[in-house]
């Protein structure tokens, strides 16, 4: 039911999705942004809704103790585990090993908040698993959720990054000014 009234309400207020999830890898990170509001969780959903994929969220242990454990487990959340000597990229590198199919999902503002500054974990752990990356973003302004192809990092971050950051100036967050792509966007052009 749920399923049904989120992509009832994006649809009936005109919101599309462009591309597909890949059918054919088991294992991927898929990113998603501009983050700049709440809301996005909810264009998170009917995107996963829509196109009937399966997308898991990485969340501290702490989270799965009784009462609400339970809530997270439904919603296809796994607790990550920190040791001392395991950095949040490992123990998520150590997840993708232990599964024959698994795609999770983060954001590389790591905020909605407006932010100066990029998480590049994502971009680490698809690295080091040796996963390619998937692309969401999100247009306020064309009210679409585009899926980009994906692909598999290289030797050269800033390569990569570029493309990245490409993709990501052309998608409009619902408060732009907030979004690190915006940011990186007018820079660019001053050059």
């Amino acid at each position: 039911m749920f399923k049904f009234l989120i992509k009832t309400f994006h649809k009936w207020y005109g919101w599309t999705v462009i591309g597909d999830f890949p059918t054919d890898i088991p294992k991927y990170v898929v990113i998603g942004g501009p983050h700049t509001t709440n809301w996005d969780f909810m264009k998170a959903l009917f995107v996963i809704y829509d196109r009937n994929a399966t997308i898991t969220i990485l969340g501290k242990k702490e989270l799965f103790r009784p009462p609400f454990g339970w809530i997270f487990r439904a919603l296809n959340v796994i607790p990550v585990e920190r040791k001392k000597n395991m950095n949040a990229v490992d123990a998520t590198v150590e997840i993708f090993k232990q599964h024959e199919k698994l795609v999770i999902g983060l954001s590389p503002e790591g905020t909605r908040s407006k932010t100066d500054r990029l998480r590049t974990g994502f971009y680490h752990i698809a690295r080091k698993a040796n996963v390619p990356l998937v692309m969401i973003g999100v247009n306020y302004a064309n009210k679409s959720m585009e899926i980009k192809s994906p692909f598999l990092p290289s030797d050269d971050m800033e390569k990569d990054f570029e493309y990245i950051q490409k993709f990501y100036e052309q998608q409009t967050g619902l408060y732009p000014e907030d979004s690190f792509w915006y940011k990186k966007a007018i820079e660019t052009s001053k050059k």
